[in-house]
């Protein structure tokens, strides 16, 4: 496709696709300010080990993934995707402020979970508005500039952060309460924009209506999605919270100003790379482009296990970028591929859920061996991205096999 044809295909895309991509833009500014700098809180600043880290990351994002399924179905029962989402993103931004006050990992578990719940509540009908009204040859592009949207924010948040952090305390290896907090505070204001505009611009789509009841069923959906879901959550199970990774670079030698950095240059890499590469989904097939990623994600997660510097995690941190480029939106425009329109809040409410659900063993796993546990020492650092590296390269496997070709999900 050449740029002149990119371009009126993008300007053909429905109003909900800026907006929402507007909305997760400005929520990305405010939440990627506080994400990065989480497990460095956590570990810093409240003494809490990787297994707590752990605890912390995957019981938010899997107890609040319970909800994305209710939400999902509860979105094609009353055909009203617009107000879930906006309460999604507000219980989000409700949640964010108390962080100020955290002198515990009690306090940070109970703003992560708030902060899960809401975005349990909001991804499932915010897909489908992004879904509705986008024909299949360009859903990709949807999805891809959604994504690309939502990670640009991340690289303008995590770019604030790092503003606040050389400000405060350039040269320190460990992070401030103060710092931290100085953060919480510039993170209200553009979460607060991002509900204010999809509240006032986003349209209700109007998908065919035919569930009766909300409720946790595959009955109906097709094969293929269902597979995808097994081989997505035997990924999953290897892929655990990032935080990992942050500590990994800490452990390796860099300080909180180069992790930031770090940061930034994974997200620039992922939000240059995701609206091209769900351009290229939409014209060689979703699933050759999602197992290419997954190749890189084990190649990627095999790099961290053997770094010995700092600076080694940083590089493969900008390659972790094309894992996240190729396969995030890209994977979400292969379920839209696989279900019809009436069934889609609910099939996304089940995709999203199954990754949120196998966090919590997927980070919990990752911190025990990392850290062990009683007189169990646990077997080091490398040996969670080793473990996520062997299951990334099994799923793409079974995932060439088990999900058959079919129109744009080739």
């Amino acid at each position: 496709m050449t740029k002149s044809e990119t371009g009126k295909s993008l300007r053909s895309l429905p109003r909900n696709v800026w907006i929402v991509t507007a909305t997760s833009l400005l929520t990305d500014i405010s939440s990627e300010m506080l994400a990065n700098l989480m497990p460095l809180f956590l570990a810093n600043v409240l003494g809490a080990g990787t297994a707590v880290v752990g605890l912390i990351e995957g019981l938010a994002e899997t107890t609040a993934s319970i909800t994305k399924i209710y939400s999902g179905a509860l979105s094609d029962k009353l055909g009203k995707r617009k107000w879930l989402t906006v309460l999604g993103y507000s219980l989000s931004t409700v949640a964010k402020p108390f962080l100020f006050f955290a002198n515990s990992w009690g306090w940070v578990l109970g703003v992560r979970f708030s902060d899960r719940l809401g975005k349990g509540i909001r991804t499932a009908p915010r897909d489908a508005l992004v879904a509705a009204g986008v024909e299949e040859k360009q859903r990709g592009l949807a999805f891809g500039l959604h994504r690309a949207g939502d990670t640009f924010g991340a690289f303008l948040g995590i770019g604030v952060a790092t503003l606040i952090v050389w400000l405060t305390q350039s040269q320190a290896v460990n992070l401030s309460r103060s710092t931290f907090q100085i953060a919480v505070l510039a993170s209200i204001l553009p979460a607060v924009l991002a509900v204010l505009i999809l509240a006032l611009g986003a349209r209700e789509t109007a998908d065919p209506i035919k569930a009766t009841t909300p409720v946790l069923s595959l009955k109906g959906l097709d094969k293929r999605f269902k597979n995808f879901l097994f081989v997505i959550v035997l990924f999953t199970l290897g892929n655990s919270s990032d935080a990992f990774i942050i500590l990994r670079a800490q452990e390796r030698g860099l300080n909180v100003l180069h992790v930031l950095l770090m940061m930034m240059t994974f997200t620039f890499i992922y939000a240059l790379l995701s609206t091209p590469l769900g351009v290229l989904s939409d014209r060689i097939g979703r699933r050759k482009l999602i197992i290419v990623g997954w190749l890189t994600y084990g190649l990627v997660y095999l790099g961290f296990a053997a770094s010995s510097a700092g600076w080694q995690i940083w590089a493969l941190f900008g390659f972790y970028g094309i894992y996240y480029a190729a396969t995030e939106g890209v994977a979400k425009a292969l379920v839209a591929d696989l279900v019809p329109p009436e069934r889609r809040g609910t099939a996304y409410g089940i995709y999203n859920a199954a990754i949120g659900l196998t966090v919590l063993p997927a980070s919990l796993i990752a911190g025990l061996l990392w850290q062990g546990v009683g007189s169990w020492h646990g077997l080091g650092p490398s040996a969670p991205f080793i473990f996520g590296s062997f299951l990334a390269l099994l799923a793409g496997v079974l995932f060439w096999r088990l999900v058959p070709a079919s129109g744009t999900g080739k």
